[in-house]
């Protein structure tokens, strides 16, 4: 079994007096997504910024791709890509200079501009000031100018929040195509929709603790019911019945069901991940 690209072993950190993380531990493997799943002022993008080097944790350990991420290293910095929320581009340039920028940075000389262009659907913007767009186009632009150095882990702070589903939707196609190369995603979102879509396991936090580490399967099949809604048209109306997988007649309620012309829609009845986030938290996942 490979070693986790990211490891956190009970680290805390506070602001003044007020507690952002606190002892919190998880990993994350090459290849895998860990949707970070939690409100604004959780802990989500402080725990990034410890794992990033901005900041120092006051307690525990923490390491990215096998380096303490409080020890300045070229080699493991080099490897990492990271994507917030705040749009840190320059606007009098190109996206292709932006790019070529910020590769520069890296040491690299040939940065494939355009392929990355192409991947964040720019690619017929490559010579505009970045001035001249969008903010769902900058974000895009910051997704690619993340990918420049082809980055071994990924930390993304939020990375659709408040853009259009077309742009949101190009930025998770993205996120799994990184994953699938064999990059570790850390994924903060307070999204349940996003986080399901990607996540290979999602981590609960809320006040700076961690609730849960799981797969959103195990957790949703763990917290919700073994049951379906079965929806039948009567005439002008329309009844809905639920039936447990528990009881003993549910495979033959099922089959009559499937069998009758008025049915409408068969749909299961599991937990979202906000409810199982709302029953273990008391807190919703919004504001």
């Amino acid at each position: 079994m490979s070693e986790p690209a990211i490891r956190v072993d009970d680290i805390s950190f506070s602001y003044g007096d007020i507690e952002a993380v606190k002892g919190i531990s998880f990993e994350v493997a090459p290849g895998e997504i860990l949707g970070f799943l939690g409100p604004n002022g959780a802990g989500k993008s402080t725990t990034i910024k410890i794992l990033t080097g901005q900041l120092t944790p006051r307690s525990g350990a923490a390491q990215v791709l096998g380096v303490d991420v409080t020890t300045d290293d070229p080699e493991m910095q080099a490897n990492i890509g990271v994507c917030f929320e705040e749009k840190n581009l320059y606007d009098t340039m190109s996206a292709t200079e932006n790019l070529r920028f910020f590769g520069s940075l890296f040491g690299i000389k040939d940065v494939d501009t355009d392929g990355l262009l192409r991947r964040v659907g720019l690619a017929d913007r490559a010579k505009d000031r970045v001035s001249k767009y969008s903010k769902g186009m900058r974000q895009r632009l910051m997704m690619a100018r993340t990918l420049v150095n082809t980055p071994k882990v990924l930390f993304l702070d939020e990375p659709t929040d408040g853009l259009d589903p077309v742009s949101s939707q190009a930025i998770r196609n993205l996120i799994k195509e990184e994953a699938a190369r064999g990059a570790a995603v850390l994924l903060t979102t307070h999204d349940m929709h996003e986080a399901d879509e990607l996540s290979d396991r999602v981590a609960f936090i809320n006040e700076g603790k961690l609730h849960a580490v799981d797969t959103p399967e195990s957790l949703k099949l763990r917290h919700g019911k073994r049951s379906v809604t079965v929806r039948l048209r009567e005439g002008d109306t329309v009844t809905e019945r639920s039936v447990s997988l528990e009881d003993a007649d549910a495979g033959e309620l099922l089959k009559t069901a499937v069998a009758s012309p008025d049915l409408m829609t068969i749909h299961t009845e599991e937990a979202t991940l906000e409810a199982i986030f709302i029953e273990m938290t008391g807190r919703g996942l919004e504001g």
